[in-house]
């Protein structure tokens, strides 16, 4: 099966470019989508589109017995992470705003354009070679960078039925482990107040008042209510001129913690400040729980396959011009110049003690479905993801070489689970007694929600569906 990854690495090498030059963000990855699925469904998989409500994502499936194995496609990119590909140098190519509040464009700086084209074409190899052995399942999930989708698509049953999920994600290096990640709740606060002169704001309520006293609770929290392995970090959005004062702000915010329940406690507490933040400012708070999602939940028997997978194949194969360029982009960046991982790291257990780190909402699939997950160099040696630096080493053939490697891994395991029923039994048996968490998304939660453009929904077979109506101030305006 890996000789029709490497005899088709054309056809996944240019999807992965062109999820790249699109760059889409979260829930909006309209075009990114339609080319995923257009080539899974050239291969004999069939299209159901909508997962969970949410448009831009499908499940695709080939066959209709045997051992049901999910693959994981995501394809969305950041937000400020624009940066052309191949240049040592922040070089954006697309920018937002205006000339009083510009921003980037969005970049794959954790790229999702890898992770797409490598799911799928293993997912595609494994159905090859298993034929009707296997039913293959690939779940191509949106809004991950906003932990919405798969969030959504587990508490409605999309994952339901599955005997194991296959994954993996770009990283500086090859591996695995059974470590898992940590759990988190995403939410807005929209502070609401009335307008009005900004030459004399006295009987106006600002929204931004409201939106930095929060912003102030939250850095106090850090002092005492954060433990290490917590996390709590927000950004304010609005916009707006000094001349207006502005009637709405939001803050949005991400509660990371090594379990559910400690992540639980600590979004309380955030809850509480912005009650205060609103009742300071004299403005009304309108309150969102966007996702939450529990810790993920690791797996050593998939993690010892998929490591004896790796050690065979071995690490990506990068060339000298690749190493060229990473030593470039590290120099450049204030990193030394180590150039590309070259080898598949140790098994790694996971860590003690846990000091908290990045979360996923592939985490609430880990609880529906036993999970193997690696992650495979895509970018150089201490190039951080979710930066421009990324971006620019993901839409090249860095990327490429990291994306085929780990499309044979995949591939690969799928085969052997299915082949070595034994191996297949241990994954579910660890799976099975693993003690379960209360899933923490509540049942009449829902998703955020944007328009497709008429042409997708058409070529998707999708109908629109009503947006959730914005925060509207309707605070009385100031008497001065």
């Amino acid at each position: 099966m890996t000789d029709w990854i490497g005899a088709n690495a054309a056809a996944l090498t240019g999807l992965a470019d062109r999820i790249w030059a699109w760059a889409e963000p979260s829930l909006r990855e309209w075009r990114s989508a339609a080319a995923t699925a257009e080539l899974l469904r050239a291969h004999g998989f069939t299209i159901a589109w909508g997962t969970a409500g949410l448009p831009a994502a499908f499940v695709a499936t080939h066959g209709d017995r045997g051992p049901v194995l999910g693959f994981n496609v995501e394809y969305d990119a950041l937000p400020g992470l624009s940066q052309r590909a191949g240049v040592p140098r922040h070089e954006p190519v697309a920018f937002e705003g205006d000339a009083y509040a510009p921003a980037y464009g969005p970049g794959h700086g954790c790229g999702h354009n890898a992770l797409a084209a490598a799911s799928a074409g293993a997912a595609i190899a494994a159905a090859r070679t298993l034929g009707n052995r296997a039913t293959i399942k690939v779940f191509a999930s949106t809004g991950e960078e906003q932990l919405v989708g798969k969030a959504y698509a587990v508490r409605d049953g999309a994952y339901d039925g599955l005997d194991a999920f296959l994954d993996w994600h770009p990283s500086p290096v090859t591996g695995t482990g059974w470590g898992g990640t940590s759990a988190l709740y995403s939410a807005t606060f929209s502070f609401l107040g009335s307008p009005g002169h900004g030459s004399n704001p006295l009987g106006t309520r600002s929204g931004l008042d409201g939106a930095l006293l929060l912003a102030n609770m939250i850095e106090r929290l850090r002092a005492g209510n954060v433990a290490p392995s917590g996390r709590v970090s927000y950004t304010i959005s609005g916009g707006g001129a000094p001349n207006v004062t502005p009637d709405l702000r939001t803050v949005w915010v991400y509660v990371r913690e090594s379990s559910h329940a400690a992540a639980a406690t600590l979004y309380d507490k955030v809850v509480t400040c912005a009650h205060a933040a609103a009742a300071a400012s004299g403005t009304r708070l309108e309150h969102r729980l966007v996702t939450a999602i529990r810790q993920g939940l690791g797996n050593q028997a998939g993690a010892r396959l998929l490591h004896h997978t790796m050690s065979e194949l071995g690490p990506p194969a990068f060339t000298d011009a690749d190493h060229a360029f990473a030593q470039r982009l590290q120099t450049a960046i204030g990193r030394p110049a180590a150039g590309l991982a070259t080898e598949v790291l140790p098994l790694r257990p996971p860590a003690e003690p846990d000091l908290g780190g990045p979360s996923s909402d592939t985490s609430e699939v880990s609880w529906a479905a036993p999970h193997l997950s690696l992650v495979a160099a895509v970018v150089p040696l201490g190039v951080p993801l979710h930066s421009w630096a990324a971006t620019a080493a993901t839409g090249t053939s860095i990327a490429h070489a990291g994306l085929l490697a780990a499309a044979r891994y995949l591939a690969s395991a799928a085969v052997t689970l299915v082949e070595q029923p034994g191996t297949l039994a241990a994954v579910r048996q660890e799976f099975e007694a693993a003690e379960r968490p209360p899933a923490p998304l509540p049942a009449d939660a829902e998703p955020p929600y944007h328009l497709p453009p008429p042409e997708f929904l058409d070529a998707t077979g999708q109908s629109p569906r009503p947006s959730r109506t914005p925060p509207v101030s309707a605070e009385p305006l100031g008497k001065i």
